[in-house]
């Protein structure tokens, strides 16, 4: 039997069992929705702190633009911190 990685096991049972169709964007799709679910999570959370403390509602719209990015600006922070 050929070795075969987890994507291609996933895939393989997904197969023939039928979910979705056999499809693999609709596999990655469908299977996918955890980790959406938890962004939106996260981005209401920090949507909800930023405009808690915004003192003008200027700041309550950057706060909310800060909450769609935050991933993006706490990687980058991460990686300054690792001086890379």
């Amino acid at each position: 039997m050929d070795e075969m990685n987890h994507e291609e096991m996933h895939y393989e049972h997904h197969h023939k069992e039928g979910c979705c169709g056999g499809k693999k964007w609709m596999m990655m799709k469908h299977h996918g929705k955890k980790s959406g679910g938890l962004y939106c999570i996260a981005f209401l959370g920090v949507a909800v702190y930023y405009i808690q403390h915004a003192t003008t509602f200027w700041m309550g719209v950057l706060g909310v633009a800060k909450a769609l990015v935050w991933p993006a600006i706490l990687i980058y922070k991460v990686f300054t911190l690792l001086g890379m």
